[in-house]
C-alpha cells in the first residue's frame, strides 16, 4: 500500500474544504461578521497549505488499488472533519476541542446533531461555514475528488466503488465521471431552486440560501434556535418538504426525470421511489390522526402540517423541527423512530438503512416463506425490473443486522455513560442514521451539549460509520490489527 498516493488524493479533498472555508470567510466579510472572518480565513490558509503540499511534492501514480481507494475515502472524511473543526476552535465560545470536532463531524456527515445552546449567538460567517460543511458533505467529498481526475483514470472507478454501496452503484453502472457531474448538476439545481423559493416565501437571502443548502444535504442545521418553527410559515415548510424529499431520492432517478434528453427510469416508474413516497404519506397520515385523536392538535390542518413536515424531515434524515416531538403521544414517537431507521433511498444524501435495502430484505423474506411451501418452484426477486440475486438479498439482510447491532451497542454505551434509555437509544439511532434529533435530552428542541465527553466521541464514531455505510470503516481499521 502506497501512503504517498493516499496522501495525494486526501490533499485534493482538503483543498476543496479550504476553498469552501475561504468562501465562508468572504460571506463573513459581506455579512460584517468580523468575529468569524479571521478564524475562517486563517483556517482556510492552514487547510490549503496542508492539502496542497502532497499535490506539489508527491508524484501522481498511474494506478490505484481498491484497498488504497478505501483508505482515500475514509481518511478524506476524517481529515475533512478534523480541519473543519479549526474555525470553531479559533472562534472559541462553546467550542471546546471535543465540541468543535463534534460539530464538524456532525456537519460533514450531514447528521445535524449540535452541541450549541445558542445558535443565534454565532456570527453569520460561522453559521454559513457550519451549513456549508454539511452541503459539501452531502454531495460527498470524494465525489469532488473525482471531478479533477482525468476521465480515463482508473481511480474514478476505485473511488466510486469505495464511496458508494453496491445498491447505489447499480443505478449508474460504469459511467462514474458522468454520474458525478450529473449528481452535482442535480444537487446545485435543487439548492438554487429551493433558495429562490424560500426567498419568495419571505426569508431573507442569507436564511434562504443556508436553509436550502441544509435541506438539500439533508443535514438540518438551521440559523435559528427554534429551527424552522421560528419562521412559522406553511409556505416555507412546504418548500422545505419538497427539497428534503428530493434530497432523499436517488439522484439518478431525478436526473432521468428532470434533466432534458436523459434516458432511464423516472421517479414515476420506480418501485423504490413509490415505496419511499408511500411510506412518507402513510407515516404522515398515521401521525396526523394520532395527534388529532390524542388532543395534541385541535385542528386537522395543524395536525397534518406538523405530521407531514416532521415525517419528511426525519425520513430524509434532515432533522429540521417545527414542533417538540418529544411531547408527542407514544404512537407518533414510534412511527418517527421507525422512519429514522429506514430513511431515504440509496444514491441520495440521506442516511439510514435505506428503502432499497429494506424492500430487498422484505421481498427476500417473502420468497423464503413461499419456498417453504413450494420448494421446487424457482422464483425471482425483482426491484425496478431488475432481477436481484439471492446474494444481494443476503448482503442487505447482513447490513441491516450489522446496522441495528451497532445502533443497539451505541445505545448500551450511552446508558453506561449515564443517559436514560429513551435518550441514549434514540441518540444512537439518530447518530448512526445521520438523522440528528432523537428523543429525551437530545430531542428536536434539545441538543447534545450535556453529553459526557466519552459519549460525544462514541457518537462521532457512529456518525462516521453511518456516513461511510459501515463497511469501509471496518475494512480500513480492521487491517491495522493484522
Amino acid at each position: 500500500m502506497r501512503i504517498t498516493t493516499i496522501l495525494r488524493y486526501c490533499g485534493i479533498s482538503l483543498a476543496g474544504v479550504a476553498l469552501l472555508m475561504l468562501v465562508s470567510a468572504g460571506v463573513a466579510l459581506h455579512e460584517k461578521s468580523e468575529a468569524a472572518m479571521l478564524p475562517l480565513f486563517y483556517s482556510g490558509l492552514i487547510t490549503a497549505i496542508v492539502g496542497l503540499f502532497p499535490l506539489i511534492f508527491v508524484p501522481k501514480e498511474k494506478s490505484v488499488g481498491r484497498r488504497e481507494g478505501f483508505f482515500i475515502v475514509t481518511f478524506s472524511w476524517i481529515l475533512a472533519c478534523l480541519f473543519g473543526a479549526i474555525p470553531y476552535l479559533m472562534y472559541g465560545g462553546e467550542f471546546t476541542p471535543v465540541n468543535a470536532f463534534f460539530e464538524s463531524v456532525s456537519g460533514f456527515t450531514t447528521t445535524g446533531a449540535s452541541i450549541l445552546n445558542d445558535i443565534e449567538a454565532l456570527p453569520n460567517g460561522l453559521l454559513f461555514w457550519r451549513i456549508a460543511s454539511a452541503w459539501i458533505g452531502g454531495i460527498g467529498i470524494v465525489a469532488l475528488v473525482s471531478i479533477v481526475i482525468p476521465a480515463k483514470d482508473d481511480l474514478q472507478s476505485v473511488l466510486a466503488s469505495a464511496e458508494s454501496s453496491d445498491l447505489a452503484r447499480g443505478y449508474y453502472g460504469g459511467r462514474k465521471r458522468r454520474f458525478v457531474h450529473m449528481m452535482l448538476t442535480i444537487y446545485i439545481g435543487i439548492t438554487l431552486a429551493s433558495a429562490l423559493a424560500l426567498k419568495v416565501c419571505g426569508m431573507r437571502w442569507f436564511d434562504a440560501v443556508t436553509h436550502a443548502m441544509s435541506a438539500c444535504s439533508t443535514c438540518g442545521f438551521s440559523t435559528r434556535n427554534a429551527s424552522i418553527a421560528a419562521f412559522d410559515s406553511p409556505a416555507i415548510e412546504s418548500v422545505l418538504i419538497v427539497a428534503m424529499l428530493l434530497g432523499g431520492t436517488n439522484f439518478t432517478l431525478l436526473q432521468s426525470t428532470f434533466l432534458p434528453g436523459q434516458k432511464g427510469r423516472t421517479i414515476f416508474h420506480s418501485e423504490i421511489f413509490k415505496v419511499f413516497l408511500a411510506g412518507v404519506l402513510a407515516a404522515s397520515a398515521l401521525t396526523a390522526a394520532n395527534l388529532l385523536m390524542s388532543g395534541q392538535c385541535h385542528s386537522l390542518f395543524k395536525a397534518v402540517r406538523l405530521a407531514v413536515f416532521q415525517i419528511a424531515s426525519i425520513t430524509t434524515t434532515t432533522g429540521f423541527a417545527t414542533a417538540d416531538t418529544d411531547t408527542w403521544p407514544a404512537l407518533s414517537i414510534t412511527v418517527i423512530c421507525l422512519c429514522s431507521v429506514i430513511c431515504g433511498c440509496t444514491g441520495s444524501t440521506s442516511g439510514g438503512i435505506k428503502v432499497d435495502r429494506a424492500l430487498l430484505a422484505a421481498k427476500g423474506m417473502r420468497e423464503k416463506v413461499r419456498s417453504l411451501s413450494h420448494p421446487s418452484n424457482i422464483r425471482f426477486i425483482r426491484i425496478d425490473s431488475h432481477v436481484r440475486k439471492m446474494g444481494e438479498v443476503e448482503d442487505a439482510c447482513v447490513f441491516i443486522l450489522f446496522y441495528l447491532s451497532l445502533a443497539a451497542a451505541g445505545g448500551f454505551i450511552n446508558a453506561m455513560g449515564g443517559m436514560d434509555l429513551r435518550s441514549g437509544l434514540s441518540a444512537s439511532i439518530a447518530c448512526i442514521g445521520n438523522v440528528g434529533p432523537g428523543f429525551g435530552s437530545v430531542g428536536s428542541m434539545g441538543n447534545y451539549a450535556d453529553m459526557p465527553v466519552a459519549l460525544k466521541v462514541s457518537s462521532m464514531l457512529l456518525m462516521l460509520l453511518g456516513r461511510l455505510e459501515i463497511y469501509p470503516f471496518f475494512l480500513i481499521f480492521g487491517r491495522f490489527g493484522h
